[in-house]
């Protein structure tokens, strides 16, 4: 099963405990409530579930969904 942007941002709710309709796609996550130690989460938990190849640098360096559903190969 591949990723999508909606499974992405469904994600990242679950990690900050927010609605998925509140967390924007083209936003800096980390003015949202991220942190270093749910990108961790989420890479770990992409890995597992989706055999994701893609590292905590990665995701950590531009921390926006939009840019990590092309890193992450996503779906629309």
């Amino acid at each position: 099963m591949s990723l999508t942007v909606q499974r992405i941002r469904e994600d990242v709710a679950d990690v900050l405990g927010e609605d998925p309709a509140d967390v924007p796609d083209d936003e800096n996550l980390m003015d949202h409530g991220l942190d270093s130690v749910r990108v961790m989460a989420l890479v770990e938990r992409w890995r597992r579930e989706h055999g994701a190849a893609v590292s905590f640098v990665d995701l950590a360096e531009d921390p926006v969904i939009e840019v990590w559903a092309g890193l992450l190969g996503a779906a629309s």
